[in-house]
């Protein structure tokens, strides 16, 4: 699947989610990258002050990043359903950890 293809599916996987999910992200852009510097195998991550901490967080402060990694997903999944599951999952993951929600929760939450 192509850079442009992927981004047009995480956008639609974003726009599919709940309302209040997304209205609370302040100051947050999502980005696609094909894989971490790193090149770990992971299929997100957010970049930024968890909402539980921002109380030092002030004016003139640069966007929170959510990164969906493309290369993991497309490693990952054998279908375009099983692709916009995976990509749906690692949004929630991700937002999640913006509402200061942790890993440890998340995999009790069913959404690691």
């Amino acid at each position: 699947m192509t850079v442009e293809a992927f981004e047009a599916l995480v956008v639609e996987e974003l726009d599919r989610l709940p309302d209040d999910m997304i209205d609370g992200l302040d100051n947050v852009v999502f980005v696609v990258e094909d894989e971490p510097d790193d090149g770990s195998d992971l299929f997100g991550l957010y970049e930024g002050f968890a909402l539980t901490e921002r109380a030092q967080y002030g004016m003139g402060e640069l966007p929170d990043r959510i990164i969906v990694y493309r290369r993991a997903h497309l490693a990952a999944c054998s279908d375009e359903d099983e692709l916009r599951d995976e990509v749906h999952t690692t949004l929630v993951h991700e937002i999640a950890h913006f509402y200061g929600i942790d890993d440890e929760q998340l995999h009790e939450l069913g959404w690691a």
